[in-house]
């Protein structure tokens, strides 16, 4: 099994092996940082339990956590933070709310991502960011959980046994804007303009034994750049949004 101790473990290694990599939390998290001042407002989507906003919450003006799922927001872990239940789609927040929006693994989840990126660039004050970390589809991690997933019970079966996830920690994904075209064109739709898209390796995700391990990091080292297995963005609201899509 391919816990997350031994995953990083792993992870580890393969940095000491390549000076200079990073997976993408740190990646992520240095992106969010360079966004900050003291004075800012920040929206978490899909904070669920805690996530970058337990580190961050007391640097900033306001640090607001949203999440559909209750039960999570009810265990976070700073309980003084901020929290509602709200899907991305529909956010209950007055336009022009926030001067960041931060969001990790949670665009892969969402059913009409045309609709959630309208209402964070509908929150965002004009030149304010919305960072993201997200699974890349074209990825191979991506293309055999897409296939797994016509296969439900199967795929849940799989995650934990191979993984040791619970199913109260898996939820299902769709990759509706999940690959760069897709968010590019998605984003200018919303009215946010993508000024960074980073694709980010890490050949980990197979590594259940030395020779998985092994040939992973081969594999890593021949794939282009576009099947990178994360994506991590910045978008910028433009000084006008566009009308928010109609509701499906």
């Amino acid at each position: 099994m391919l816990d997350l101790k031994r995953q990083n473990a792993y992870r580890r290694r393969y940095a000491r092996e390549h000076p200079g990599w990073q997976d993408s939390g740190p990646i992520y998290e240095a992106t969010v940082r360079r966004h900050l001042r003291p004075d800012t407002r920040l929206l978490d989507l899909g904070c669920g339990r805690g996530g970058l906003v337990e580190l961050l919450h007391d640097r900033v003006a306001l640090a607001v956590g949203a999440d559909p799922d209750l039960p999570s927001l009810r265990e976070h872990r700073v309980p003084s933070l901020p929290r509602v239940v709200a899907r991305a789609e529909a956010l209950p927040f007055a336009s022009e709310s926030f001067d960041l929006v931060t969001a990790s693994w949670v665009l892969e989840h969402l059913t009409a991502p045309e609709q959630a990126l309208a209402e964070i660039a509908r929150l965002l004050v004009p030149g304010g960011r919305f960072v993201f970390l997200t699974p890349n589809a074209h990825s191979l991690p991506a293309l055999l959980n897409r296939l797994l997933g016509r296969m439900a019970r199967l795929q849940r079966w799989l995650v934990a046994r191979l993984y040791g996830r619970v199913e109260a920690d898996t939820f299902p994904v769709v990759y509706r804007a999940n690959t760069p075209r897709t968010l590019r064109r998605l984003m200018q739709r919303a009215g946010l303009q993508c000024e960074t898209l980073t694709f980010i390796g890490d050949p980990t995700y197979f590594a259940f034994n030395e020779l998985l391990y092994r040939l992973s990091c081969w594999l890593e080292a021949r794939i282009p750049q576009t099947m990178k297995v994360h994506l991590v963005g910045v978008g910028r609201r433009e000084r006008q949004a566009p009308d928010p899509p109609p509701q499906p």
